[in-house]
């Protein structure tokens, strides 16, 4: 009679002998609740490595669910013929590469030990393909490699197993950020692979004291999550803070950097962005060199920077790349406008509804002949109009981009023009809420824009029931409210509140680069110099046809 152990059978010797009797217990009636998967997968880190292949086999099924991703495949290393298990996970795994260091490994095992344990050793010490092996002792490592996209290699009668580095997961190539375009500059955007984007940080600060360290969020996902600074430059204090609060984020899900954002930021109950996201190597790179610290999170393009500022997210990565004559137009542009999609229809309300008297005598009887025969009052108006325009923006997001962008325009003037003439709405409304939309457009961050957009209804509500002194109400208690917001620990309306006179020279103005001497106090920079004295455009060249002066 053969005396053979079943699958069941050893794999639940190989529970008690970890000292796990409830989960043995479970193994040995067949588990029939499908409760040792779950029991496993919380125990798996007490879990030690077994010498016998078959109860690591049907450990690691068992740990996996028999998915159909997880492939096995048996093979034989060294003179001794030992046996081997490998495991990887289909479509994480490089197969090319994988199976070419196993074909290297297993041609250079004719001298080779025939023993299992010194074999384990011995195959760690080889070069292949495979850029990099080590050894592990514990079922949560291996399984944690396994995720990770490497392969694990398990020899009989060893207590110990090889992980392979050969990650395979499909990558993105990187491209052109697709949020913050510019027409100078660089054309590089972060990717969802992590190891992608800090390779970006890497090839543009080329220094050693660039520090990346990773750890893990996520109870089911574990997701990969790299915070970035220049030791020296950065506060350490700013970095224990970091550290800290990623420390104690405990959930059971990571699937995109907004999920971090939202457990790390001093506050949630404000709708202005107080960790600023992006999507450019550059920019991160340039807050780094601030002494601020940057959060990248794997799956994700969107890298997070801390600490930041209101007056950040009213600047584009484009202000550097331009001469600062340009830069200066541009910025006062950017300022009116983003004034604008916040106040322009709450203005228009306010001025027709309760303060004709300021309006120039022509403007009011231009205004009063075009509302001739609407039915609604202005506020009601303008919060027709808003929110249909805020649809249409939506519309063309969600829709097909072959569709959306044309959907979205045609819809705007055909609906427009549809309300215009059929008396519900009156043409200056349409030219204000237009207006409007296309300011929110101006403004560089998304984010940003949004908090506008949503402020722009509380504005109009405020001036279309107030009047003026409702309206002036409002801006002050966005302005209080802004000086209130702290961005780890730094004062989010800064240079403006607290007045910081070193950093006026980057605030709504650009000076040239060569007078931006001092990085900003915002993030506490260790060393705030960056531009040494004496730097000023200086004309060496003599004129042509004039003598030089002694």
């Amino acid at each position: 009679m053969s005396t053979r152990k079943t699958p069941v059978d050893s794999l639940a010797a190989y529970l008690r002998r970890a000292g796990l009797a409830a989960e043995a217990a479970l193994a040995a009636q067949g588990d029939p609740a499908n409760q040792l998967e779950l029991a496993l997968s919380r125990q798996k880190a007490k879990l030690p490595l077994s010498p016998e292949l078959g109860e690591m086999e049907q450990l690691f099924l068992l740990l996996f669910g028999a998915s159909t991703d997880l492939e096995t495949r048996h093979h034989r290393f060294g003179p001794g013929a030992v046996e081997g298990l490998l495991l990887h996970l289909k479509g994480a795994t490089d197969l090319p590469l994988l199976e070419r260091g196993l074909a290297e490994l297993q041609s250079m095992a004719a001298s080779a030990p025939a023993v299992a344990e010194p074999l384990v050793d011995w195959l760690a010490g080889q070069r292949s393909s495979i850029p990099r092996t080590t050894i592990e002792t514990k079922v949560d490592q291996l399984a944690r490699a396994l995720l990770d996209g490497n392969a694990v290699l398990l020899l009989a009668g060893a207590a110990r197993a090889l992980t392979l580095a050969a990650e395979g997961w499909p990558i993105r190539t990187i491209e052109e950020p697709k949020t913050e375009g510019v027409i100078r500059g660089p054309r590089q955007g972060f990717t969802e692979a992590i190891f992608t984007n800090t390779a970006l940080i890497r090839s543009r600060i080329r220094n050693e004291r660039l520090r990346f360290e990773t750890t893990r969020i996520g109870e089911l996902t574990g997701t990969r999550v790299t915070i970035a600074y220049i030791a020296g430059l950065c506060q350490p204090t700013l970095l224990d803070e970091v550290r800290q609060r990623l420390g104690r984020i405990k959930v059971d899900a990571i699937l995109e950097s907004c999920n971090i954002e939202e457990l790390i930021e001093d506050t949630t109950w404000t709708v202005f962005p107080l960790v600023k996201a992006t999507e450019r190597p550059d920019v991160v790179c340039a807050s780094l060199l601030e002494g601020r610290i940057a959060i990248l999170t794997d799956g994700t393009p969107f890298a997070l920077s801390v600490p930041t500022t209101f007056n950040e997210m009213m600047q584009s990565p484009e202000d550097y790349f331009e001469r600062f004559p340009i830069v200066l137009l541009i910025r006062v542009l950017r300022w009116l406008f983003a004034s604008i999609a916040l106040l322009g229809p709450a203005f228009y309300v306010a001025f027709t509804t309760f303060h004709q008297e300021m309006l120039p005598h022509p403007l009011l009887l231009s205004i009063l002949n075009a509302r001739e025969g609407v039915p609604f009052p202005a506020v009601i108006e303008a919060l027709m109009m808003e929110i249909a325009f805020e649809a249409l923006r939506e519309a063309g997001i969600r829709m097909p981009k072959q569709i959306g962008q044309a959907i979205s325009i045609v819809g705007a003037l055909v609906i427009g023009q549809a309300a215009v003439q059929a008396g519900l709405i009156s043409a200056p409304m349409v030219i204000v809420v237009s207006l409007t939309g296309l300011a929110s457009f101006v403004v560089p961050k998304f984010s940003e824009a949004v908090s506008l957009r949503l402020l722009r209804f509380v504005m109009l509500i405020t001036a279309g029931t107030f009047g003026a002194f409702g309206l002036t109400l409002a801006v002050l208690c966005i302005l209080v409210h802004l000086i209130s917001l702290r961005s780890f620990g730094a004062p989010y309306y800064a240079p403006m509140a607290p007045l910081i006179p070193d950093d006026l020279d980057d605030h709504i103005l650009r000076a040239p680069l060569w007078m931006n001497r001092k990085r900003p106090s915002t993030g506490s920079p260790r060393d705030r110099t960056r531009v040494k004295k004496g730097l000023g455009p200086q004309n060496r060249m003599p004129v042509p046809g004039e003598e030089e002066k002694p």
